[in-house]
């Protein structure tokens, strides 16, 4: 085995026995706990009251390219977004979802496709469901401002990557009184989202979001797989750091095998 790989290929190795045990207890029915995500609860609240209101539902999966760092938020977002479509679709709410990325928009329009595909609903698919605004940032954001104050939308949703216009984006769902759910992993923007959204999935939650929502033992055994590794991950850093501090290497000699 060449030196240097021995520690990565045994730790590789026990985290996928992990993910099979875990998939294959999903699989026979003993889907591992899950804590409650107030904010992804509150999904159907929200479209729910677009439903009373008989006004649209806002959904921005992020605002940067598939392709970039965010490409993981973005992904998560866009999972999430097939669960809205096909609420919004079981209740005839009227969906929004603004697009800032080019090769966000196909992928996009076809999850919304497929969600009301699902839902028996295809007839009910228009071409203003899903709408690319503007790869510009604070073009996005104006866009999106507008079509919030224009159609006086009752919840809106921002799961995903966001800059500096997430404050814009949330201050402006609050002024026309929606309901919003925001998630991202950027710790940057987190606090703003906590000080003007109603809900907020902070960090590694918006990950989580399409095996809570979708209820899939197979995606909830997957999960519970990646928790044990960063439990053992966070253990391993810790230990290490107090061996070394008391002069021990014997943990660093061992990672570097």
């Amino acid at each position: 085995m060449v030196a240097g790989k021995q520690t990565t290929f045994l730790c590789f190795a026990l985290f996928l026995a992990t993910t099979i045990y875990y998939m294959r207890m999903a699989k026979a029915g003993k889907t591992p706990y899950i804590r409650r995500i107030p904010g992804l609860d509150a999904i159907e609240e929200a479209i729910g009251r677009a439903t009373e209101l008989g006004r649209p539902v806002v959904y921005v999966p992020g605002r940067t390219e598939i392709s970039t760092a965010g490409a993981a938020q973005n992904i998560a977002g866009l999972e999430i977004l097939g669960h809205v479509a096909k609420m919004t679709a079981r209740y005839d709410t009227e969906l929004r979802a603004g697009i800032a990325a080019a090769n966000v928009y196909p992928i996009a329009e076809a999850i919304v496709n497929q969600s009301y595909l699902e839902e028996g609903k295809v007839d009910r698919v228009k071409p203003e469901m899903v709408q690319f605004l503007s790869n510009e940032q604070f073009a996005f954001a104006a866009a999106l401002l507008s079509m919030m104050n224009r159609e006086k939308v009752a919840s809106v949703i921002l799961v995903g990557e966001f800059q500096a216009e997430s404050m814009m984006l949330a201050e402006a769902a609050a002024q026309v009184g929606a309901v919003t759910i925001a998630g991202t992993s950027r710790t940057a923007q987190i606090p703003f989202f906590v000080a003007a959204c109603d809900y907020t999935l902070i960090g590694e939650e918006i990950f989580a979001g399409g095996a809570y929502l979708a209820k899939d033992a197979i995606k909830i055994g997957n999960l519970a797989a990646q928790d044990w590794g960063k439990l053992a991950a966070m253990i391993m850093i810790i230990l290490g750091s107090l061996m070394a501090t008391f002069g021990n290497t014997a943990m660093i000699d061992w990672l570097k095998k």
